[in-house]
């Protein structure tokens, strides 16, 4: 599965794609031959779980875990494979004599997108500023299945009851870091009618690029600011990357604001640009389609 990280009012960190999008066929050929042989000099007979991370074109070995995981189930309903049922015939095979599953498996063209994310309480934690960190849990996970990637996210941000919005005002607001992906992320809200709100250096880049957009002070500039903007339900999606410890002004302050009157907040450049994805494959049908699991199991091959 490929990994989005990106925040939400009651959704956060990690949105995870099945099939992934962005990983290169040479990518996913070696994580299969790492998979393969760490579950051998392991010793693994069952379920294992791994996790990995790209930089470049390097693969890295984050985790070797052999036990399940909370993902085995969303995996099993995107790829129509039960992967329990697999893994205790295996376990086992031994008592009850029956011949490996392993030899019929096989690679599946799986044709749909499933999009699983994680649901976090922030909003029963209105003060705390809600940018994950590498030892949060998350209380529950939902999954969205669509043909198209877009709204298999849509779907899966409205399961977490984050609704994205079709129309109105998104504030973007982002660090240096993340300003060479501001311009594109600009447009691609422009294209779909919003309104634009900024701030800083943020506008500047906007509207130096010829996009239409409202310069919006931040909490220490003076008055109406963002915090007012946002409690006058003014502004409908927030795209506010955190600058980090290092930078003087903290705007942990547009976060929870976001949280206290329920605006969904996005807080990385992946999840902005499918958010966007997202809103536009809803505006380009009108309405969500209703499928069963069984029929989307039906067209895998």
């Amino acid at each position: 599965m490929e990994h989005i990280e990106l925040a939400g009012v009651h959704s956060g960190d990690s949105a995870c794609i099945l099939p992934a999008k962005n990983i290169s066929d040479k990518n996913i050929a070696t994580i299969k031959e790492y998979t393969r042989k760490i579950a051998v000099e392991m010793g693994v007979v069952g379920l294992m779980n791994m996790q990995y991370a790209i930089e470049g074109d390097t693969v890295y070995v984050l985790e070797a875990n052999p036990r399940a995981s909370r993902t085995v189930p969303l995996v099993s309903k995107v790829c129509s494979i039960n992967m329990v049922k697999i893994a205790t015939e295996i376990m086992t095979a031994d008592i009850t004599k029956k011949s490996s599953p392993v030899p019929q498996l096989h690679d599946r063209d799986i044709p749909h997108y499933g999009v699983k994310e994680a649901v976090f309480p922030f909003n029963m934690f209105r003060e705390v500023d809600p940018v994950l960190g590498p030892e949060m849990r998350s209380t529950g996970e939902v999954l969205g299945i669509s043909p198209s990637f877009g709204e298999a996210y849509y779907k899966a941000q409205e399961a977490t009851q984050t609704r994205l919005p079709l129309e109105g005002t998104v504030l973007l607001s982002v660090c240096d870091r993340d300003k060479p992906e501001l311009i594109d992320i600009a447009k691609a809200f422009e294209k779909l009618g919003f309104k634009i709100l900024s701030t800083g250096k943020s506008f500047e880049m906007i509207t130096g690029a010829g996009i239409a957009a409202e310069k919006v002070l931040k909490l220490y500039e003076g008055k109406p600011n963002i915090t007012d903007k946002i409690a006058e339900g003014e502004i409908q999606l927030i795209i506010n990357t955190p600058a980090g410890k290092t930078s003087i002004n903290d705007d942990s302050y547009i976060r929870k604001a976001a949280i206290k009157h329920r605006v969904p907040y996005i807080t990385t450049m992946a999840a902005a640009k499918a958010s966007a994805e997202g809103i536009a494959a809803i505006k380009n049908n009108t309405h969500l389609g209703v499928k069963s699991l069984q029929a989307f199991h039906a067209e895998i091959k």
